[in-house]
Order: C-alpha cells, then structure tokens, then sequence
C-alpha cells in the first residue's frame, strides 16, 4: 500500500514538474513584434542573462510558410534590464508574412517559441491601402483601360463612375466570396470561378440599374449610363480571382473590393483633372484625343511606382 501511495506521489510531482517546466517555456517570451526592416524585437517576462540573451545561436527564426529557411541573425542587442532583445538580421523581412522565434538555451528555459506578424487591424489596413495606391489596379497593373480612358474626359463623368463603380464592386465581390467559400470551395467547383463572378457581377450591376430607376430617378439619369460600362471593366473580375487565390477571409476582401473601387476613383479623377486642362492647352494635331491621353496616363504610371515598397504598417 505504501509502495503505491509513493509510485503515485512521484507520478504527481513528475507531472507537476513537467507542467511548471512547459509554463515557464511558454511563459519565457511575453511578447514580440517586428522593429526595423530587419528587425524583430523579443520581450521576456523575467530578466535573463545578457550574455546569453545577446548570442544569435540561442535563437531560431523562420517564416512560418517556409520552416526550412532559416533567418540568418547578423547581432543582438539586449536591454539594460534584461528583459527584451532586438534580433537584427542581415536581409530585410517581409513582415507581411508570420515568423516564428524560437529561443533555447536562456534563463534556464530548454526552448521557447512565439510567432511575430502585425496587428490584425494594420493588415486590413495595408490590403486597403496596396489596392488604392501601391498596387493600383489601372496604373499599375493596366486593367479596365477602356473604361478608363473613355470616362474621363470630364470630372463629373469620373466622379459619376469611380462612384458606381466602388459600390458595385463591394457588393458584387462579397457575393463572390459567399459563393466561393460556401458552394465552389465545398464541392470543388474552382473550375467555375469566371463563369460564376461574370454572373455575379452582372446580377449586381442589374439590381443597382433597378433599385437607382425605382427609388431616386434622378440619381438613376446621372449614373444609369455607366452601369452598363461597369460589366465591361475587367478590374471587377481581377479583384474575386485575386480573392480566391490569396484565401482571403470576409474582412480582407472587403478592404480589397473597397481598396480596388477607391483606386479607380482616384484614377479617372485625376486623369479628368488633367484632360481638361489639356484641352485647353496647345497640343499637336498628332496627339490630340487618345495619343496625349495614354502619354499622361503613363506618367501617372510613373509616378505610382514611387508607392512600391511602401509600408504603413
């Protein structure tokens, strides 16, 4: 009986002792967040020992897509207090994607690890901002071109459009990803995804034609003429397929639909801005209408790619 009781005691102090060691593992790391390009900064819940903290051979880190590459660590610097070190290292990351530290060997912990990404909130607010200016889906990837050029002659025309536009866009593609992720994804249907946006997209431009006759005519005489043009713009069927490639959840193509609808907004504004004005200036015959239209809309081309790389947060 007692040899029993004593098998079951050190059964419950092993157990116990197994607990406390994977807490304090758990618990070594309280935080971590990305720094500079290249850095990522690693805050501990007690203090350790500066030596060890500040020696790269005590830490892993990799992307958490590709667990094979590791991160080559060019120094480390502790705090005062021991209690946060900054991993620099050699290449810049890509903090759009979650890494994983993996930290042995400190404060008598055998192993740690905790992922790094950004805040959700600064996500969404990086796909809004990719789709309006870094990735601007006219001036950069030269999609809905025909649209473009012929509404942007004059400001209202633009605005009139870019309006319409955004707000079929938004609503066609939260259609897309319903269809998507609950009918074509379940019963492998992807093979369909053109055939089905086309028909959603449609179906939105329609009951926007509809809703505008029935409820404010006059609102329908100012935009009714370019919902019809909303179907022949390929940046509408760009955003779904860049939707389901990327695995987005509802949030994310949210701020990409709106992200993608602003862009073209922002596009035909400025390029009708400038049309008018060089209407009134003197322009060779040669390049008079289209030809000085497409010589400043390559320009504007220009100009965006300065938004490449640019990262808010």
């Amino acid at each position: 009986m007692n040899r029993i009781l004593y098998t079951l005691l050190l059964l419950i102090f092993g157990l116990a002792g197994f607990a406390a060691t994977a807490w304090a593992a758990d618990g070594l790391i309280s935080g971590t967040e990305f720094g500079a390009e290249n850095e990522i900064i690693v805050k501990f819940s007690k203090a350790v020992d500066k030596a060890e903290a500040a020696d790269p051979s005590h830490y892993i880190v990799f992307e958490e897509s590709d667990p094979d590459i590791r991160l080559e660590i060019s120094s480390v610097t502790v705090a005062d207090n021991g209690k946060q070190a900054v991993l620099t290292f050699t290449d810049p990351l890509n903090s759009s994607k979650t890494h994983i530290v993996n930290v042995s060997g400190i404060g008598g912990v055998e192993q740690a690890s905790s992922p790094v990404s950004k805040s959700y909130a600064g996500y969404l607010i990086s796909v809004l901002i990719s789709a309006l200016l870094i990735n601007n889906f006219v001036f950069t990837k030269y999609l809905g071109l025909c649209v473009f050029f012929g509404t942007s002659k004059r400001k209202e025309t633009a605005k009139g459009m870019g309006v319409v536009f955004t707000i079929v866009i938004v609503v066609a593609v939260s259609m897309s990803w319903v269809l998507y992720q609950y009918a074509l994804k379940p019963y492998h249907l992807d093979y369909l995804q053109i055939v089905v946006f086309i028909g959603l997209v449609s179906l939105t431009v329609q009951a926007v034609d509809t809703v505008l006759r029935k409820v404010n005519p006059v609102l329908f005489k100012s935009f009714g003429v370019y919902l019809v043009l909303v179907i022949a713009n390929c940046v509408i069927i760009a955003v779904p397929l860049l939707m389901a490639s990327n695995e987005y959840n509802y949030f994310e193509t949210f701020m990409l639909s709106l992200g993608a609808g602003g862009g073209f907004l922002l596009a035909l504004y400025l390029m009708s801005s400038v049309r008018e004005r060089i209407e009134l200036a003197k322009v060779p015959k040669s390049f008079k209408g289209l030809p000085i239209a497409f010589i400043v809309a390559g320009q504007f081309a220009m100009a965006f790619l300065g938004f490449s790389g640019l990262q808010l947060f």
